[in-house]
């Protein structure tokens, strides 16, 4: 049975013979696996804890960071490629949620420092775990050398777009 991106490059190959398409399949299919996980695997994990993935990444964020669980919104923006716009409405709901705190810098007392509350830590610390088992699920369809594999390439492939912004 072909798939969406497999449809749709026949369609091409029918309509203009002479482009390859292929390029269009694989990068549809990148899309739609993306889709896919955020629609049917992160995004409700998320909303169960009436978060959205978004907040889910910031929170996390601030706990990969370690003990006080603290980053400046820049490094929270920039770690997590978002506008300083996006990243303070995101931190504006957590705050009223009670997830996070603005607190000053100490070092500088015109910074602030967000930092996860209690609440939020034992938040993520619930979650994260839940999140990294339902990850592994939506992966099951590869094995683990698959797995490998496919993200020796994506770590390749980022890389690329890095080097190789668009013109």
């Amino acid at each position: 049975m072909k798939d969406r991106a497999q449809r749709a490059q026949d369609e091409w190959i029918r309509e203009r013979p002479d482009l390859d398409a292929s390029v269009m399949t694989l990068v549809g299919r990148l899309l739609e696996a993306c889709h896919l996980m955020d629609r049917h695997w992160f995004g409700p994990l998320a909303a169960q804890f009436e978060l959205h993935q978004g907040e889910f990444d910031v929170i996390a964020t601030l706990r990969r960071a370690g003990a006080p669980y603290a980053l400046t919104p820049t490094e929270l923006h920039e770690g997590l490629m978002l506008s300083s716009g996006a990243m303070t409405s995101r931190l504006d709901r957590l705050e009223k949620k009670g997830l996070i705190e603005r607190i000053p810098a100490p070092s500088d007392r015109r910074s602030i420092l967000v930092r996860l509350s209690e609440p939020g830590l034992a938040l993520i610390e619930h979650i994260l775990p839940l999140h990294v088992a339902n990850e592994q699920q939506a992966l099951a369809g590869l094995d683990a050398a698959e797995q490998a594999n496919l993200s020796a390439l994506l770590a390749k492939l980022v890389g690329g777009l890095h080097q190789y912004p668009a013109r």
